[in-house]
């Protein structure tokens, strides 16, 4: 399970006699992105904001988390945003789990920063088992509205996965559903995990993402932590034959920002516990809801042109992969010598496969050249460029039919790294007394912390 990064240097930011954390607020990473500037024509006219209005992102999590709507308005106030609508399905009862909750909070929260006018569905699944994980997939899918599903977790891939494959389609009959994953946080050498790996979700991979104190975009480079690979089960999907031949499946599909040392801010309360605290967070268990939300706003977009909602695998997955290059920020290869700390691999990073001499990276700032065989596994497509990706998802009208599922696996490899889910979020710190000192008297980093009502942006 994801653990909380140790040694790294808590530092704040003055803001009117009060303590700003460091980690990136919602104003900033939706300008980075250009989320906050999408906007669709009307028939008056008038422009309509795109923010997923009338569209529902589902959640689906695992045990209880008692305090999610309160902290949700917490976290919506400091941020200026209205509260959304919120619905919970609660599978667990009574029984919540401490990291859980972190992760739920984390997943309600910026799933509703990046899209603040959409409905968000919580599906708590009774525990991390793979069976009830599924269960709530299974219950998700099912609500009418949902337009995306959400998964910030994984399981070590088996042959027995294919069997689930079916449950991340849109069931007959209903508007198209788009099943989103995150791709893990233990870095390529773990390779490709489920359900990313299957051919029918996008994966999200994560980034270290570079902003100014406005949210102006300055760059990105791989994360360390950054899950993918080459499935040891699945067989490449149609709509990768343009990045790769090797017959199989290869994650993650696109990328977001992950690294915790560049994380954002979330309001959460622990179970047992009568107050709440800010953490900053990263994982690729924030790409995941964040590129849930986006394709909720694209099928807003949609929507108001008379368009149904985008199907997962027969047009979100393969319409991304015939996109321009130019709706996607090409994440670079991190030197050796990174100014951004954290996020920077010994031996470099190959968005090809393998790895690379530093000698041979690209510079900060540019992309590495992609070999024609092989995809980036790392960071996929890149990150998105917002207001041109969802400007030609929206005008798009791609279409691929569903590829034959082969009779036998292909591949006889496989691994199975345990029955329970891995959460793909990380902590750097927790604010719960005061923001000071940046380091304690034996010259090892201290605590950081907020006033109780949390941060004043």
């Amino acid at each position: 399970m994801p653990k909380p990064r140790r040694g790294l240097r808590p530092s704040c930011e003055r803001l009117d006699d009060r303590w700003l954390p460091s980690g990136l607020d919602v104003a900033q990473l939706t300008q980075a992105y250009g989320v906050s500037a999408i906007a669709f024509p009307s028939p008056s006219g008038a422009p309509i904001a795109g923010n997923g209005s009338g569209e529902t992102i589902a959640l689906v999590e695992a045990y209880h988390d008692p305090t999610l709507a309160a902290d949700l308005h917490v976290f919506d106030q400091a941020n200026g945003l209205a509260d959304p609508s919120l619905s919970v399905v609660d599978l667990a009862g009574t029984t919540s789990n401490p990291d859980w909750t972190s992760e739920e909070a984390l997943d309600a929260e910026w799933a509703h920063a990046i899209a603040p006018g959409a409905g968000i569905l919580v599906v708590e699944a009774a525990s991390d088992s793979i069976g009830d994980l599924m269960n709530a997939v299974s219950v998700a899918r099912g609500t009418p509205g949902v337009v995306a599903v959400s998964m910030s977790w994984g399981f070590g891939e088996t042959p027995g996965q294919r069997s689930f494959d079916p449950l991340f389609l849109t069931p007959p009959g209903r508007p198209g559903i788009t099943f989103v994953a995150a791709s893990g946080d233990n870095g390529t050498a773990a390779g490709a995990e489920y359900p990313a790996s299957s051919p029918n979700v996008l994966a999200v991979g994560g980034t270290t993402l570079l902003v100014n104190s406005a949210g102006g975009y300055l760059g990105e480079v791989a994360w360390s932590g950054s899950e993918g690979g080459y499935s040891t089960v699945e067989p490449r999907p149609a709509y990768q034959r343009s990045v790769q031949q090797t017959g199989r499946r290869s994650t993650p599909d696109v990328a977001f920002n992950g690294d915790p040392n560049t994380g954002v801010e979330v309001y959460e309360t622990p179970p047992g516990t009568a107050s709440g605290l800010w953490m900053t967070v990263g994982g690729t268990s924030l790409g995941a809801p964040a590129w849930a939300a986006i394709v909720a706003i694209v099928d807003q977009g949609r929507a108001l042109q008379g368009k149904g909602s985008l199907d997962g695998a027969t047009q979100t997955l393969p319409a991304l992969y015939q996109l321009p290059a130019a709706d996607f920020h090409a994440v670079a290869t991190p030197l050796q010598s990174s100014p951004w700390g954290g996020g920077v691999n010994p031996i470099g990073y190959n968005p090809t496969g393998g790895t690379i001499p530093h000698r041979k990276a690209s510079a900060i700032g540019r992309a590495a050249p992609q070999h024609p065989l092989r995809a980036n596994i790392s960071t996929g497509l890149g990150s998105p460029v917002a207001p041109r990706l969802i400007a030609d998802l929206v005008a798009g009208d791609v279409t691929e039919p569903l590829a034959p599922t082969p009779a036998r696996a292909q591949f006889s490899r496989s691994r199975w790294r345990g029955r329970l889910a891995g959460r793909h979020s990380v902590r750097v710190r927790a604010h719960v007394v005061a923001c000071e000192p940046l380091f304690n008297g034996r010259g090892e980093a201290g605590v950081t912390a907020l006033p109780p009502n949390g941060p004043a942006w």
